[in-house]
């Protein structure tokens, strides 16, 4: 009999690659025509190849997962963004955050000697909360599995409660919005706006309750830093596929999935758009888990299950990016080499950011799109033809659900991201030399990912680790249903690139 793994992204693969390795015969149904979801890297500009998804990865590399996999014996390669990323100021200056909290400090000093000091007693109180978190990404973020790893960050913990005041303190910075937690810790948008614009990534705006471990998670870059998979994103979907062929199993892109047969409580089989029926002796979905739950299962989770499983929620503001060809890099005056290694901040307030976000809830585009920017062809020739580079703009606050449509706006919104970066970069605008604007209209039809949402369920308090996508879900079984497990970005403990909630799938199959 077979493990069916429904979804083609990494989860997906990370999921099978453990079956496949501990001697399960796997297949993988992907719907795309090549598998990687979110992970992918493709030629959307003639000769150039640019991540249409994720483009940092940081929470694998947090894991042992490509240690356990030996995805370097594939041929992977990671290269670190150092400094992992660079604050952009319209009047020119630039602060640079450095994979060291001192060195970070340093370049935050040479312009307030205060601020400097404010950022390193803010790390010091993050640090050890980050190190106590990490601990879900091994564990599958199971309450069991949590505490259990927690024997082992019993100090941590300890430093992190009495850093921040106590039970009680820590309490109050968790619920507290992160413009706000920001404001109370940081003298300056110096420091606060490009914090903002990295925190921005848990697609939550600075006055959402609940938002500021997005702040704190700042320490993850210092402890673990920020990474690059050479030749793109798509350099880890490969490494995945290559290890999972190599230990028997199988990938099938261009293979939708239509039913998930458990008429008899138990998940049996899986049946293809074209009318194909796959037996099975486990299934474990890698998609949207509402759409795995609610859609494809048959008959769909119900009860008090479905419920919970139904309200989970996502928000209005996701992702618009913009692959740009230029024959030279952005003119940052006063740049200095490894300027362009990381993450760009072109966000000069947090209020900008706020008020994109509030834009984006009203179905608006904002006025003035919170922008950053990657250009990974500084550090990864093979990206881009010679004399050329790719640039990635990403506007973190971009309405899915957009009055009047994204058909008739997405080319003035662009040339609006372009005009961000233009006044932190005079002269970016005539490099450029062909441009593409992916909309999250495309990029749901693209993947179908619901809304667009890049981690398919928000990640706010309610819905991260062992309450994702809901407590009684976020072990990966399915309560009621024998052999269906779950896995991908709306499930435990988190979105993004990690493969921790595939891992955890697998393990949960294997235990029978």
């Amino acid at each position: 009999m077979t493990v069916v793994v429904v979804g083609g992204g990494h989860n997906g693969l990370v999921a099978a690659c453990y079956l496949a390795r501990a001697g399960r015969r796997v297949v993988v149904l992907e719907a795309a025509d090549k598998a990687g979801g979110g992970c992918r890297t493709d030629e959307t500009i003639p000769g150039h190849r640019f991540n249409t998804h994720a483009a940092a990865h940081n929470i694998i590399n947090m894991t042992r997962i490509p240690a356990e996999l030996d995805l370097a014996g594939t041929g992977l390669e990671y290269v670190p963004m150092e400094p992992f990323a660079t604050g952009v100021f319209r009047d020119g200056r630039i602060v640079r955050f450095h994979r060291s909290i001192e060195q970070t400090a340093a370049s935050i000093a040479e312009h307030d000697r205060a601020e400097a000091e404010a950022y390193r007693a803010l790390m010091h109180r993050a640090v050890p909360l980050v190190q106590t978190a990490v601990t879900g990404l091994e564990s599958g973020s199971t309450p069991g599995g949590v505490v259990k790893g927690l024997r082992d960050k019993l100090v941590p913990l300890a430093q992190g409660l009495r850093r921040a005041g106590g039970p009680i303190g820590l309490a109050r910075d968790l619920v507290t919005p992160y413009g706000a937690l920001l404001e109370r810790t940081l003298p300056s948008e110096l420091t606060r706006a490009p914090i903002a614009a990295f925190a921005s990534h848990s697609s939550a705006g600075p006055h959402t309750a609940g938002g500021s471990f997005y702040v704190f998670w700042q320490a993850a870059y210092h402890l673990f830093g920020q990474w690059h998979p050479r030749g793109g994103s798509q350099a880890l979907t490969d490494a995945l596929v290559r290890r999972l062929e190599g230990w028997g199993g199988e990938l099938r892109t261009g293979n939708p999935v239509a039913r998930i047969d458990a008429r008899d409580g138990r998940a049996r089989a899986v049946e293809l758009e074209d009318g194909t029926r796959l037996q099975a002796e486990a299934v474990v979905t890698a998609v949207d888990v509402q759409t795995a739950l609610l859609q494809l299962l048959d008959p769909p989770l119900s009860g008090r299950d479905g419920r919970d499983l139904a309200s989970a929620h996502r928000g209005n503001a996701v992702q618009l990016v913009v692959h740009l060809s230029t024959d030279r890099l952005p003119p940052y005056p006063g740049a200095r080499p490894g300027d362009w290694a990381g993450l760009q901040s072109h966000v000069d307030t947090v209020e900008q950011l706020r008020q994109g976000f509030l834009a984006a809830e009203d179905r608006r585009l904002p006025e003035q799109p919170p922008t950053y920017c990657f250009t990974p062809s500084t550090y990864d020739d093979g990206l881009a033809p010679e004399g050329r580079h790719t640039v990635y703009l990403a506007c973190p606050s971009a309405p899915y659900d957009l009055r009047g449509g994204w058909e008739s706006q997405a080319e003035a919104f662009a040339d609006a991201m372009v005009e961000q970066v233009e006044q932190h970069a005079p002269g970016f605008r005539d490099s450029i030399r062909a441009r593409v604007v992916r909309t999250p209209m495309l990029m749901a039809q693209e993947l179908r990912w619901p809304g667009a949402h890049p981690m398919q369920l928000d990640i706010s308090l309610d819905q991260l680790a062992f309450l994702r996508p809901t407590r009684r879900l976020a072990g990966h079984r399915v309560p009621g249903v024998a052999g269906l497990f779950t896995c991908g970005a709306s499930t435990a403990p988190v979105g993004g690139i990690a493969g921790s909630s595939g891992k955890a799938a697998a393990l949960e199959v294997l235990k029978g």
